[in-house]
């Protein structure tokens, strides 16, 4: 526990030894905008404490070292005194500082969702020798309340088309079956992640048939099972889908389908804890930073930038902690474009590196739960329309989760997440039932708004470091498919940190540098 002194200048006195500098002076505890004053921070022995006093017997010097239980009826004694002519009795002097992020971390990571704490595991799994790297995650909504993990529909597939996506969807569901192999802790219970493996049931119309094939194709290729199926073989394993405008569909066979976000989260999270990775409750505010010039290949002048403190600013308060680091790791998901920003990434003459952005922004995104009693069973999969609507099995009560992403021009305002209830009368209902016409008869019972961390370059991850803010590492902008792809992209960011790599799966196509080169990931199967 710490305590603040209210001397300005008794930061390094008897009870301040041990307590961390920065450059120094006491770093702890500062207030934003505070016009120049710093308070000081002391830390009280934890068995002992030295006092002074004005005893004429010894004439200030000091009286002695006084045992516990001595020391807790002197300060009592004191505190009652002080109390008496204070407004109120208002004096705590033990204040209690536990809330604080620590003044040293090797690894700062903005964002705590499953991005976030996957970075973190794989660091204290891969790290040699053990203990040897110091974590810590800073997330500012810490109920989770907004957070794209915990209002997501859950869903794992390795139905894409680039490879790098498949890959990383087919580690990932083999760490989440198999998951407490790597996040159990002692004397606690098992996790029950609840994966429901009834795949993914895509449909395609005329148009998209081909892109459909050649997807499936490279599906295979990288080890998924995945069968196509013609409208015909459609009604005969599915006869409760109208088949009307489907030419082809494709249907994952094992591997697919859905868990619960919020268990790998919470299992996650205590998994880090039990590691000895830090956590604090806080929003970064600011990043200190040293610069040098250098120049291109192309003989472009650029600055290179290293991050040296990462400013935390404490909930409902002005007060902030500087937190000194040598990385830091960018998985703050749809906020991120801001942390970057914060960093200086994009400061520059648009058109070069320096002005590159990091193209990641909030998108908001409706699930609506519904109910029907005459609706698909439990052999339902997860199914996206070539319309783009999507919908899946809740539970065994006939209740089901779905939904459907706007156009650019129906973009919702992602100022808050209120949802929009004529979207699913105009946009999702319709489609929807359609293709299964048991749903004409559907009701909403409810539905929320989430966020997507949406790359709007090419609607895929971006993993790694930046190339001019050198100690900042990315892993945001996954679009929808950060939750499922989330295991792996933390042991990819880990593997990049610790060998300066990619070791279990090429993630290069995922590098910032492809914004400022202009090579878009084509990835067919974005919902």
């Amino acid at each position: 526990m710490l305590r603040r002194a209210l001397q300005p200048g008794l930061s390094r006195g008897v009870l301040g030894r041990g307590l961390g500098t920065h450059r120094g002076r006491s770093t702890l505890g500062k207030v934003e905008g505070s016009g120049g004053y710093r308070g000081s921070w002391v830390a009280p022995v934890s068995s002992y404490v030295t006092f002074r006093t004005r005893d004429p017997t010894h004439d200030g010097k000091t009286v002695g070292r006084l045992g516990e239980g001595d020391q807790n009826g002197k300060v009592s004694e004191i505190k009652k005194k002080i109390q008496s002519v204070l407004p109120r009795g208002a004096w705590n002097p033990l204040r209690d500082t536990s809330y604080l992020p620590p003044e040293h971390s090797d690894v700062v990571i903005v964002g705590g969702g499953v991005i976030g704490l996957s970075v973190a595991y794989w660091l204290k799994r891969l790290e040699k020798p053990q203990g040897a790297i110091r974590v810590l995650v800073v997330e500012r909504d810490h109920t989770y309340s907004q957070a794209s993990t915990a209002l997501s529909v859950g869903g794992i597939r390795q139905q894409f088309s680039v490879p790098e996506n498949i890959q990383l969807s087919l580690f990932s569901v083999e760490f989440l079956r198999n998951i407490n192999e790597y996040l159990a802790v002692v004397d606690d219970p098992p996790l029950d992640i609840q994966f429901n493996p009834s795949g993914y049931l895509l449909l395609a119309s005329e148009k998209g048939a081909a892109v459909m094939e050649s997807s499936v194709k490279v599906q295979r290729q990288e080890g998924a099972k995945v069968c196509l199926m013609s409208p015909e073989q459609l009604r005969n394993k599915f006869p409760w889908i109208n088949t009307e405008g489907v030419a082809l569909a494709s249907y994952g066979m094992e591997h697919e389908g859905w868990f619960d976000p919020w268990c790998l989260l919470q299992g996650l999270r205590r998994k880090v804890q039990s590691m000895g990775v830090l956590f604090c409750h806080g929003e970064v505010t600011r990043f200190v930073s040293s610069s040098s010039h250098t120049e291109t290949t192309s003989g472009e002048e650029v600055t290179l930038r290293r991050i040296h403190e990462v400013h935390v600013k404490m909930d409902r308060s002005l007060e902030y902690q500087p937190v000194e680091c040598a990385l830091v790791i960018n998985a703050a998901g749809a906020w991120s474009g801001q942390i970057a920003e914060l960093a200086g990434v994009g400061k520059g003459p648009p058109g070069t590196l320096q002005g590159t952005q990091l193209p990641v922004e909030l998108r908001k995104r409706y699930v609506y739960l519904w109910h029907c009693p005459q609706g698909p069973g439990l052999e339902t999969p997860f199914v996206i329309d070539a319309s783009g609507a999507y919908f899946r099995r809740e539970g065994l009560g006939n209740n089901y989760l779905g939904g459907c992403s706007p156009t650019e021009e129906e973009e919702p305002d992602p100022g808050n997440l209120e949802v929009d209830h004529d979207f699913f009368q105009d946009k999702v209902w319709p489609p929807l039932a359609q293709r299964v016409p048991a749903f004409e008869t559907l009701k909403v019972r409810s539905a929320w708004a989430g966020y997507y961390d949406y790359n709007t370059f090419d609607q895929n991850g971006v993993v790694g470091p930046h190339p001019l803010v050198v100690n900042m590492y990315f892993a945001t902008g996954f679009s929808g498919h950060g939750l499922q792809q989330a295991p792996a992209v933390g042991r990819a960011v880990a593997e990049m940190v610790l060998d300066g790599h990619f070791r279990t799966i090429n993630l290069s196509p995922f590098l910032f540098n492809r914004f400022y080169l202009g090579e878009k990931v084509q990835e067919h199967n974005i919902i």
